[in-house]
């Protein structure tokens, strides 16, 4: 009863369809129906249109209950307008709506891939920037180690600079010393050979003068 009341209202919908207006229409998914030459049943077959087949609508005549079609392949026929859905069927629209999920689906299973896959990279990036910050501080410890090293060096080298400064200074102080001590000590061998001279040459004058004094002495002694 309901499918009749259905037909009916479709019947009538068709029915006040302007006839030049081309809109796309579906078989009926209940079985084939024939696409005929003309408008009535005494027009040839031209084909068999399988239930679901979509067909442009480009005339519908009223009074024949016929309409005018194309089929996607550019063949036209009539066909009986009681025949014709103004969407596609049930069975259809499950089909398709069966693919689609399948295709959401497999669209889903994609995106998680994906966003698995770039979570991963999300966490190998994370592992990395970890693992350069710990290098950054290595470098940055052992940066700091060398300037500590460097400064050490630098003022080891300070140091050294004075010390030889000092020492250079103490070669010459030690340098102008020992000229001084071999000048005193050259003086001092001049002093004592001056003084064993004198005492020599006293000598010889005492060893010539003393025994004249005797001589005198004793010969004065004579004459008394």
């Amino acid at each position: 009863m309901m499918k009749t009341t259905h037909y009916s209202i479709l019947l009538f919908l068709i029915w006040i369809t302007p006839s030049a207006y081309a809109a796309p229409a579906w078989v009926s998914d209940q079985f084939e129906i024939t696409l005929r030459s003309g408008p009535s049943t005494s027009n040839a077959i031209q084909l068999m249109v399988a239930s679901g087949t979509q067909l442009e609508v480009l005339e519908r005549d009223a009074e024949s209950g016929y309409s005018r079609v194309r089929t996607m392949r550019g063949t036209e026929g009539w066909v009986l307008s009681r025949y014709l859905m103004t969407e596609r069927s049930a069975r259809e629209q499950l089909e398709i709506l069966s693919s689609q999920l399948t295709n959401a689906n497999s669209r889903g299973t994609s995106l998680g891939s994906q966003l698995t896959a770039i979570k991963g990279e999300y966490e190998s990036a994370n592992r990395g920037i970890a693992t350069l910050k710990r290098e950054k501080a290595a470098a940055e410890k052992e940066l700091a180690e060398i300037k500590r090293t460097a400064a050490n060096v630098l003022s080891i080298n300070e140091q050294n600079r004075t010390l030889l400064n000092d020492l250079a200074t103490v070669e010459i102080r030690a340098d102008a010393l020992d000229q001084e001590n071999r000048q005193l000590s050259s003086r001092t061998t001049r002093y004592w050979f001056m003084s064993g001279a004198l005492v020599l040459l006293v000598g010889i004058v005492l060893g010539i003068w003393l025994p004249r004094i005797r001589w005198q002495r004793r010969s004065g002694y004579d004459r008394f």
